[in-house]
Order: structure tokens, then sequence, then C-alpha cells
């Protein structure tokens, strides 16, 4: 099902050089997810394809719509999407997010792109951002129509869940945590809502730490802003992190045969979480690349940071 766009309200600006489609598709829990297809023009034949989406409480017209455009610029046929029950995806309750499901929106975007008549099917990659880094990585130890992978300024969402940042939870912390959200199960069963957690923190601290501040600069002002963001406005669904806790992403990723590039900004407070999945990956098509001076952040959308032609020639040799 392919509609026109009726009007950019992205946060980046858009490109004479590609046309952008709505297309709608269905993931096998029966959501309907959402997505912007951008199509190179001038091309002709079937052309290879990536899925983008990220990062964790974004939307389509934030970081991943512009990583769609630009690889669009460069020759592949990209789509961005909003995950299960964020943007204008379908799933309610809203503003859930799942290990399992959302592993299986980008496996859903590569039902659509191996049936779609523009898309070579056997030249499909992913590309995910933050959050969506660890599904990209995920849904790369399932699906084996993925033929490459990248994970831009990932995070592990279990690992972050579970343990905290930098690992400062232990097995106590954690039982108190799961003690606060199965209180709060207990709560929005009882008044028929879901509580939501709430995204950047708005007003910013004077103490609060660096990256929460690039985060706020990024959701909370003109520069990333958008209406439909979780991030931007009231955030997940507090008991979304239930799942995450007790159940590891990364499993499998060492069983990934597919190629596999991992980006991380070198003054990133996250980067930690690239350097241990990467040293988990096997097999000689695996990279990871440091970015001097980035923070997480700006692989959100510093043009002068995000390695584009890296990027590009990575699925240019995967995607042949």
């Amino acid at each position: 099902m392919n509609t026109s766009h009726a009007q950019n309200d992205k946060t980046f600006a858009p490109s004479d050089k590609v046309t952008v489609e709505r297309i709608h598709f269905h993931n096998r829990f029966g959501i309907t997810l959402a997505a912007d297809m951008y199509i190179p023009k001038h091309t002709t034949g079937k052309l290879p394809a990536i899925a983008i989406s990220g990062p964790f409480g974004a939307v389509k017209e934030q970081a991943s719509g512009l990583y769609a455009q630009t690889l669009a610029e460069r020759g592949f046929l990209t789509i961005a999407f909003d995950p299960s029950y964020t943007g204008e995806s379908s799933g309610d309750p809203r503003y859930v997010a799942s290990p399992d499901i959302n592993t299986e929106d980008f496996c859903a975007a590569v039902d659509f792109l191996s049936t779609c008549e523009k898309v070579d099917p056997e030249r499909i990659g992913i590309l995910g951002i933050c959050g969506w880094g660890g599904m990209a990585l995920n849904a790369a130890a399932i699906d084996t129509r993925i033929k490459a992978t990248v994970a831009v300024t990932m995070y592990d969402m279990s690992r972050v869940n579970a343990r905290g940042y930098f690992d400062s939870m232990d097995a106590d912390a954690r039982y108190e945590l799961r003690k606060q959200l199965n209180a709060q199960r207990t709560e929005d069963y009882r008044n028929g809502t879901y509580s939501l957690a709430g995204g950047v923190v708005d007003p910013l601290p004077d103490d609060a730490p660096q990256f929460v501040k690039d985060y706020y600069a990024y959701y909370k002002t003109k520069r990333g802003y958008h209406p439909r963001s979780l991030n931007s406005n009231g955030g997940w669904n507090k008991t979304s992190a239930l799942s995450f806790i007790n159940t590891p992403l990364l499993t499998y990723s060492d069983e990934i045969r597919s190629a596999v590039l991992v980006i991380h900004g070198e003054k990133a407070h996250s980067r930690y979480f690239s350097e241990d999945a990467f040293k988990k990956l096997k097999g000689d098509n695996k990279e990871l690349m440091i970015i001097p001076g980035a923070s997480h952040v700006d692989l959100y959308d510093n043009l002068e940071k995000i390695p584009f032609d890296r990027i590009e020639s990575f699925f240019k040799t995967y995607l042949q």
C-alpha cells in the first residue's frame, strides 16, 4: 500500500535526489508498521535495499529518516520505519517496547523488501541506531536474508535495563526494580491506562550528565524535536523495561555469518555497548569503527561525524 507524502514534517531538509513514498507493512504479530520509502531518482533495475530504524524512542522523521535519505542519495532503496506501538505504526497499548517484537520489526521490514518489485531480494541490509543497533544485531542473528548489518551508536537495551548504566546494578537492585515495575503493572491494570516513564528530562537540571544534555539538545529543541517522538514527549510505557530485564538480546550474536559494521563515537557514554558486542562477533567480515571526538548523539544527525562514505562502501561491498 503506497500513498504520496502529504507534507514534509521531518527534522531534516528534503532532498531533490530521491523520491519519497509512504508505505505500510505488517509483522507476524499482526501490527501494521508505517514507513517512508526513499527511492533514488534516475535508477533502473532492481536495487539493493536497506531497512533503517532508531534511535530508541525516536520516529522515522528523525535520525532514521536522515540516514535513509542520505543512503538513497547514494543509490540504495531505503525504508525508515516506526517501530511497533510508536509513531504512525499500529499496536495498542501505545509506547511499548519488546526485545522480541522490535527484533521482529526488522525482520518484517525484510519481508516487505524481499517482495518489493523495485528491490533485489538477494541484496538487503539493515541499519539500526542507538537501541535499534542492538535489535539489528539480534535480527541479523535470526534472519539469514539479511546480507549486511550496520549498528550505529548502539545500546544493548537488555543490558542497560537489567544492569543500569556502566553495569552499576546488582541482583538486589534488580529485585527492587522488579518490585517497582510489577507494582506499576497492578496500578496500570487497576486504572485501565499505562503510565509513561517520561521522555528526555525537561527542564534540564544544571547537574545533568553531559549525555543527558546531548539528548536534550537533540530531542527537545528545534534541531530534532518531533511531536510523535517518545523521547521528545511523554516517553515509553513504564513497564516496557520488564521484558528487557529478563530477555538478553545478543545471546546468539556470535552466530551471525553475514557482514556487520559497528560504529560508535569515541566520546560516547555508550561506547562500551558497541565494543563489548563487537568482541562477541566472529568472522573476518566484522568491523568496529570508532569516530574520533564524536558523542552518542553526534551520530544521530551530525553530517560531519557520521561516516556515510564508509557506510556506503560497506553496503556496496556486501550487497553487490
